[in-house]
């Protein structure tokens, strides 16, 4: 069913013997443009009966996944709730009692496409569709999207043999959303590195670090550590360090109480000069001079 002023198309699906012996089927694809103020699902007389419930609780004989790329809306699984945002993907289970809407007041676009059969079981026993997971934020994909696309086109022209392509579309897609996932995590992860370094740094900033250590603690190599640092903050952890030593020598010179050399070793320089060398290309001023330029 097709109704381009709702842009929406969906259709529920027949499958062979032969499809069949592929261990894996697709059950049925769509997408659906929610307006705001409007009942969900629309065009409900045109779903199976068990499909219709989607918004008040359901449980299916398959598996879909479910993909928002624009809208708001809530979901709800296995006792836990969360709140679907653009690029939210809803896993749903066979056998596992659900519901999901949009807001009301807001509407979503959403694609999702449903499959079934033995291959997709044995990815679930091996963790890649995993139960635990019902809902992962991979944020608005092109690839991911185009795979809808492309599974949709398939279900839409129902070429020879295209249960075959479709269902080995729906693999491809697992696979993607599981990298799309992966990649962000390991973003997060990255992230935390560096702050977590930067903590270490700011402990020892009246002392000396070892960059080697630091890593060490952290459970990743020195050039890891050095390579994640230099991408989110251009710096290599050593330029960092002396970066925030060179700011707090600053806040020391400026409350004028300590000499250029008491601050030199305070901040674990053993070598007045080096430090006033090494300040003097930070800043282009002679620590012996800042306070009078920052006063001035």
């Amino acid at each position: 069913m097709e109704n381009p002023v709702q842009h929406t198309f969906f259709r529920y699906l027949t499958y062979s013997d032969e499809d069949e012996q592929w261990e894996m089927v697709c059950t049925d694809a769509g997408y659906t443009e929610v307006p705001p103020y409007t009942i969900y699902p629309p065009n409900k007389e045109g779903h199976p009966r068990i499909f219709q419930r989607v918004a008040v609780g359901r449980t299916l004989n398959e598996y879909q996944i479910i993909y928002v790329t624009k809208g708001e809306g809530v979901f709800e699984t296995s006792g836990r709730h969360y709140d679907v945002k653009p690029g939210s993907i809803i896993m749903v289970f066979p056998g596992v009692r659900h519901f999901y809407k949009p807001v009301y007041e807001i509407g979503w676009m959403e694609y999702w496409v449903g499959f079934k059969g033995g291959h997709f079981e044995l990815l679930r026993e091996r963790g890649f569709l995993n139960p635990q997971e019902p809902f992962i934020e991979i944020g608005l994909q092109n690839n991911v999207l185009d795979l809808y696309n492309e599974i949709i086109a398939e279900v839409r022209d129902q070429k020879p043999l295209y249960q075959i392509v479709a269902s080995s579309k729906i693999l491809a897609l697992i696979a993607e959303i599981n990298a799309c996932a992966r990649r962000r995590a390991q973003a997060s992860h990255a992230a935390q590195v560096v702050e977590a370094a930067k903590c270490m740094m700011v402990e020892k900033i009246y002392g000396d670090i070892d960059i080697n250590s630091i890593a060490t603690a952290l459970g990743i190599s020195a050039s890891r550590l050095n390579d994640i640092f230099k991408t989110y903050t251009s710096m290599t952890p050593y330029q960092y360090y002396i970066h925030i030593k060179i700011h707090a020598a600053k806040s020391l010179l400026e409350q004028g109480d300590l000499s250029v050399k008491e601050v030199a070793y305070r901040l674990g320089f053993e070598d007045q000069y080096h430090f006033s060398r090494l300040f003097k290309k930070k800043t282009g001023i002679a620590p012996s001079q800042w306070r009078a330029f920052m006063y001035e």
